[in-house]
């Protein structure tokens, strides 16, 4: 009997531990504490891995959300989420920009397969979130039209694309949201020994090795403590980066890159998607765009004023304006037309396979404008950007941004532009180089002001 006894006092012990512990946070220079909260019907991702939550609590930011965190954490797990509770118990430093250190390295250690004792957080479905913060999880708002890649050959049924809101719950007062379109590329999978279609590769928006862990990009999930939601929608590309073919056309014609009228009509159909659900749920209807990489490039068909029909009279909430008040692009193709200004600069690609979809730039200028995004701005009416790109990344990239803020400076859009904040292809990380685009941001936005109780002292 006190063997039995003795055994389950073991057993309670190693489960209690495994459900708190101490984590090393970069933020406060210590370790602080967790608390692991199991979802009773877990949801798991295509690898059977857990949906998980890393929510940030007992901040020196205002706690917008107005719910207590007991509440909010009970309300995640009901949606299956485990949820990772990190308590700052109030640290001055746990404030924007200094809280992105955390987040990288939440990020990173999830992608590396260990955070706070568990190695079964999925890769697909793991979230930061911010105290007051709850999620509305793959939102439709377009179904793809498999004619366009026509990859996998036996994709014949459009899927529907998804974004995840992360949002303010009961808030005290509105907040306005950036969207990101992921550059990381959801599909339709074909599995040729069970000779069916497969969900492994849709909702592909937020994995980690390719997007937030595998660039330290923590712009996103740091924007709650500067007052702005934010939300990932899957990229317009619905197809491998690398394939896509026109009906009947060479194959992998379409490597690399995207085409319209699709890519715009899913970018229109996304913002004005996330805008009705915003106002149901009290945001203030602003919304900005951050786009990296691929993700740049789709974003940037967002900020024009011009008016196409084919572009707007597709996909979901043809009432509701696709419009935006700001955007942070980082490198992209803005611009088809300028793909043959050098040799040699990174683009042979798209030089090469461009003319097998849209005809010889010669005599198809028009069609390939139409392409990008600089095509699409003809006033000052066209939202504000902020650039930012590296110099020793591929040269096309920054032909391509000096192109497009050229076009904004000839209409007197007001832009700026962030230079070699790092190296080669990435995004900014540093607290002052993420300070300039939460500024950036805040001007255009005009989100609440997040004053912390206790005077920040970054960390040496």
């Amino acid at each position: 009997m006190y063997k039995i006894i003795f055994c389950l006092f073991l057993f309670v012990t190693a489960t209690l531990h495994a459900a708190t512990g101490k984590w090393p946070s970069k933020v406060t220079g210590h370790d602080i504490v967790y608390k692991v909260t199991e979802a009773k019907a877990p949801f798991k991702d295509h690898t059977g891995k857990y949906a998980t939550v890393v929510y940030l609590e007992n901040l020196n930011i205002k706690k917008i959300g107005r719910n207590s965190n007991a509440k909010n954490v009970a309300w995640l797990c009901a949606q299956g989420y485990r949820v990772i509770e990190l308590n700052y118990a109030g640290n001055p430093n746990t404030v924007s920009p200094f809280i992105n250190d955390d987040i990288i390295a939440i990020n990173d250690a999830i992608a590396a397969g260990s955070f706070c004792g568990l190695n079964d957080c999925s890769l697909y479905r793991s979230y930061v979130l911010f105290e007051g913060y709850r999620m509305t999880r793959d939102i439709p708002y377009f179904v793809d039209d498999p004619s366009v890649y026509n990859t996998p050959a036996e994709y014949k049924q459009g899927d529907t694309l998804h974004m995840d809101l992360i949002y303010p719950a009961n808030a005290a007062v509105k907040v306005p949201v950036i969207i990101s379109f992921s550059y990381s590329n959801s599909y339709a999978t074909y599995d040729a020994k069970r000779k069916q279609l497969t969900s492994d590769n849709k909702d592909q928006r937020l994995n980690l090795p390719y997007t937030l862990a595998g660039f330290n990009d923590s712009f996103l999930e740091g924007a709650p403590a500067n007052g702005i939601a934010w939300a990932i929608a899957d990229h317009p590309k619905y197809c491998p980066w690398g394939k896509g073919k026109p009906v009947n056309g060479p194959n992998d014609a379409y490597k690399s890159f995207q085409t319209n009228p699709d890519a715009a009509q899913k970018v229109k159909s996304a913002i004005r998607t996330l805008r009705k659900l915003g106002n149901s749920l009290g945001l203030s209807g602003k919304i900005g765009v951050f786009g990296f990489s691929r993700g740049a490039t789709a974003g940037s068909l967002a900020i024009g004023d011009k008016q196409v029909p084919g572009f707007e009279n597709a996909g979901f909430n043809r009432a509701i304006a696709s419009n935006v008040q700001a955007a942070a692009l980082g490198p992209g193709v803005f611009d088809y037309t300028q793909i043959y200004n050098a040799a040699n600069d990174g683009d042979g690609n798209l030089e090469t396979r461009c003319p097998l979809v849209w005809g010889p730039l010669q005599t198809n200028y028009e069609r390939w404008l139409s392409m990008g995004a600089a095509g699409l701005v003809q006033s000052s009416r066209t939202a504000p950007v902020f650039f930012f790109y590296n110099t020793d990344d591929e040269k096309y990239y920054q032909q391509q941004l000096k192109h497009f803020k050229a076009r904004l400076d000839s209409l007197n859009v007001p832009n700026t532009t962030l230079v070699n904040y790092g190296t080669g292809h990435s995004v900014p990380q540093t607290g002052k180089d993420l300070g300039q685009l939460y500024t950036f941001y805040k001007q255009y936005l005009t989100p609440p002001a997040v004053i912390p109780g206790k005077k920040a002292k970054r960390l040496k």
